[in-house]
């Protein structure tokens, strides 16, 4: 957009103001041009407060001579609809003859004498422009340094939250991201671990944490070579802040034992993690791929007997010998709770003597369940809960050659078995079918996958009988209503949604039948679907 100067006009220099911008820009670690560019505004504002905040003036700082120039811009247009900054096209020729659409014809005016209030104002304006030139330089430097560690020094405590200069800018350490015990005053120098940079109304907030896992990671990166150089990998951290860590590492080196460099000679790396934690003491730990090894591993110090993985549910049964259980367990269950923390499986810890009379009390319930099941003596059923079977179903649909290799059995007594266990078996779910009928369980919810007689009995006990009865349940409660162990928290997620799925099938069909309209006046087998919709 062009622009026609007139002639007449006043400059006022000032090549002070040159220095005091590059004073003020060194200062407060921004650009010289944001701090001319609010002096601009500030004589820009005095100037309107002048002459009138109808009027579009404008200031202009000379960046090599500091002049000041002010003047008044008026818009060449077809149409005038602001006489303040506005002027036709006519009027603008009659003052340059050479004038055109688009323009502005500059009014220049004699320099503004500040008075207490102008200047005022003027420096209000200043201040306020550089605090948001220095807000967004602030927010610019810190918003890719999130996952740092920076030290700072305290500058202010405020209800207990800490704020921490950072020399470019400040920092908020709540009280729950401190340590427990640890006192800090003002003037002292505290290390800490960026979490967030945010960009607020109020300005950039900058938070820091000395009890997130991460911080501790990043202080042995700090502290071991190999770390930094990624020969070791960190591979979990699981902080109870202040008592007790644990980490995982592992090595990308076979030739280097992962563990020995994070401790160091004499323990003086590890020792230095120590200090700046307060005393938090801390297990280095080898990381496995292997779940069972990894978990064996994350228990220490503890010796661990024996585990038993169930990977649907992410558990792991842990059993140590009975004099390990509370070295196992730790204090307050802090040793098996960071160990879960770091693998992410939930932890059940056993003794060996709890184990054997689990695993006695279960051989023995299994033993039951086959002989009043199949009519056969304990002996028999002893022998098939030895080899692993632990339900009618298992020896019904099992090949007769598997059953004919346990000891003392041959393909007569295989057979036999089998066969009793089917005949059992379509006894017992017609017995249960017959039950689901007297308890009105709807077909649709007996065909549902994945549910057993066994389980549609114990719903319709419960007074869930239909799928909608089944879709308005939470897992929780539907694992409390069916027998223990009858499916796992995935399973019952499964078949809620398959239950809830003719939900959205039938929703457009019934906004469609509550739109339209019974040629019986609303008495047809739709209508009451028709009402539901509408309700």
């Amino acid at each position: 957009m062009s622009q026609t100067t007139l002639e007449g006009g006043a400059v006022h220099s000032r090549p002070e103001l040159l220095q005091v911008a590059e004073v003020v820009a060194r200062d407060r670690g921004i650009e010289q041009e944001e701090v001319l560019e609010a002096m601009e505004q500030a004589i820009q504002k005095a100037g309107r407060s002048k002459y009138g905040h109808e009027h579009d003036i404008r200031a202009t700082i000379n960046r090599k001579t500091g002049e000041i120039a002010l003047a008044r811009y008026m818009e060449i247009v077809e149409e005038v609809e602001n006489d303040a900054t506005q002027v036709d096209l006519e009027l603008g020729r009659k003052k340059k003859a050479d004038a055109a659409v688009g323009e502005f014809l500059i009014d220049p005016l004699p320099p503004i004498d500040f008075g207490r209030i102008a200047a005022q104002t003027a420096k209000q304006v200043i201040v306020q422009k550089v605090r948001e030139a220095e807000r967004k330089r602030q927010y610019q430097e810190f918003k890719d340094r999130v996952g740092e560690i920076v030290n700072g020094l305290v500058k202010r405590i405020e209800f207990g939250n800490i704020v921490v200069d950072l020399g470019r800018g400040e920092a908020l350490l709540r009280r729950d991201e401190t340590i427990p015990r640890e006192h800090f005053s003002t003037g002292d120098r505290v290390r800490s671990y960026i979490v967030d940079v945010r960009e607020e109304v109020r300005g950039p907030q900058i938070f820091l944490s000395r009890t997130h896992p991460q911080f501790m990671a990043q202080l042995f990166a700090q502290e071991v070579p190999e770390i930094y150089d990624g020969i070791i990998e960190i591979k979990a951290v699981a902080r109870d802040p202040g008592s007790r860590a644990k980490i995982a590492v592992i090595s990308n080196d076979s030739s280097i034992d992962p563990v020995g460099p994070c401790i160091g000679m004499r323990g003086s790396r590890v020792q230095a993690v120590v200090g700046e934690l307060q005393g938090e003491k801390i297990d280095i730990i080898q990381w496995s791929v292997d779940p069972a090894t990894f978990i064996v591993n994350a228990l220490a110090p503890a010796e661990v007997a024996k585990v038993v993985l169930d990977e649907e549910a992410n558990n792991i049964e842990v059993v140590v010998p009975d004099e390990q259980l509370s070295l196992a367990i730790g204090r307050r269950g802090q040793n098996v709770r960071l160990a879960s923390q770091l693998s992410g499986w939930g932890i059940d810890i056993l003794t060996e003597a709890e184990e054997s009379e689990r695993r006695i009390e279960e051989f023995n319930n299994r033993s039951k369940v086959l002989i009043e099941a199949l009519d056969v003596d304990d002996v028999i059923a002893h022998l098939l809960v030895t080899e692993g079977f632990s339900s009618i179903e298992e020896v019904a649909f099992v090949p007769v050659e598997e059953l004919a290799e346990i000891e003392g059995f041959d393909e007569e007594v295989a057979t036999e078995l089998r066969e009793r266990a089917r005949t059992y078996i379509t006894v017992r779910d017609e017995e249960l079918s017959r039950r689901c009928k007297e308890l009105e369980v709807t077909d649709e919810l007996m065909t549902l996958q994945g549910l057993t007689p066994a389980m549609l009995v114990a719903l319709g006990e419960k007074d869930v009988k239909t799928l909608d009865d089944l879709g308005d349940l939470a897992i929780d409660e539907l694992l409390e209503i069916l027998p223990p162990h009858a499916l796992t928290e995935s399973q019952a997620s499964a078949i809620i949604m398959a239950a809830r799925a003719h939900w959205f099938d039938d929703e457009e069909p019934e906004q469609s039948g509550a739109a339209g309209e019974s040629t019986d006046g609303g008495e047809g087998p739709d209508a009451p679907n028709a009402a539901k919709a509408e309700e």
